[in-house]
């Protein structure tokens, strides 16, 4: 007697359906990927040495910063840090952390055993060249600076790298908020309907006539813009539409007969909608999720490229564009 084949989820039709889209399966692959790889920017990007060896120790500026003696040089509450032996850059005292680009070099030239890992891109995303480029920022790229640096003299290549990770983050973080706040509310309204439907629906309207750059341009007069608060304000706008379509989702599939065998049995009415229904419903959240993403990226590139977007001096591809105009 053969045993019977397990039967395969819903969702493992439809990731082998998607894995049969080459191109759409390989661009998220290489996605991910680049995205994931924006977590070790410090170690690839950065003006900090990834190690230090000082006097037969090891140090890892990239983690923590050091600043081992500070003494006084005549003036009130000024200070001189001296780190790892380096108390000035070029004939400029140094009053915080040691520059790791001059550091090298004067290890290099001591030749005492002393030695700096740097990234491979020693530049910060906010680190300015001022001093080290001649002529008037914005410059044209070179083998330094790739890209060129902006009016500040700031690394384009390096920033417009963490600008990535910052706007993948951002909109990652307002769709989950967005589309787990909208699949409930719409989960709810479709479930229960009646006056409840009737009632709710009302609200979701009212809101979504709510003018969202009026809001935020008010709410920024009042606090500053902060990446935790534009999320918030964003997903606040963002779960609208995807209620729509859940809702619609759920009155189509609480008619079906798996629903009234659930009930039949006893079930609550919470593991009916998320362990029943939810499950079933989950197609216009794949659908539009891709598209949510993107736009969260626009909507976070276009405030920043207006002025109400994340605080300088944050790498941003919105302030990038606006100094590019």
């Amino acid at each position: 007697m053969s045993k019977p084949t397990k039967s395969t989820s819903l969702f493992r039709l439809r990731l082998r359906r998607f894995r049969r889209i080459k191109r759409g399966y390989y661009s998220l692959l290489v996605l991910v990927a680049a995205y994931l790889l924006t977590f070790f920017l410090p170690f690839l990007m950065s003006y900090r040495a990834i190690v230090v060896s000082y006097d037969d120790q090891l140090y890892f500026p990239s983690i923590k910063s050091y600043m081992h003696e500070a003494f006084g040089i005549g003036w009130d509450y000024v200070y001189l840090a001296e780190t790892f032996g380096q108390t000035e850059v070029d004939g400029y005292p140094i009053f915080a952390e040691a520059d790791y680009r001059a550091l090298q070099r004067q290890f290099e030239e001591a030749d005492e055993g002393n030695w700096v890992l740097l990234p491979p891109i020693p530049y910060g995303p906010n680190e300015n060249f001022l001093l080290s480029i001649e002529g008037n920022p914005p410059s044209i790229p070179s083998s330094d600076h790739w890209l060129g640096t902006d009016k500040s003299a700031r690394d384009m290549f390096v920033r417009l790298a963490y600008g990535f990770r910052i706007s993948i983050s951002f909109a990652l973080i307002v769709t989950v908020v967005a589309y787990t706040l909208g699949t409930i509310v719409g989960a709810l309204l479709g479930y229960f309907g009646r006056w409840l439907d009737m009632i709710g629906l009302r609200f979701v309207e009212i809101w979504s006539t709510v003018p969202f750059l009026y809001t935020v341009i008010i709410i920024g007069s009042v606090f500053e813009p902060s990446f935790i608060w534009l999320a918030m304000l964003l997903a606040a706008f963002g779960w609208i539409g995807i209620s729509y379509y859940i809702r619609g989702e759920f009155y189509r599939e609480k008619a079906k007969d798996y629903v009234a065998a659930a009930i039949a049995v006893g079930e609550g009415n919470m593991a009916i909608i998320f362990k029943h229904i939810l499950p079933n419903a989950l197609t216009p959240i794949i659908a539009f999720a891709p598209f949510a993403i993107v736009s969260m990226i626009v909507a976070l590139v276009s405030l920043d490229f207006l002025g109400y977007g994340l605080a300088p001096p944050t790498p941003s591809w919105g302030e990038m564009l606006k100094q590019a105009k």
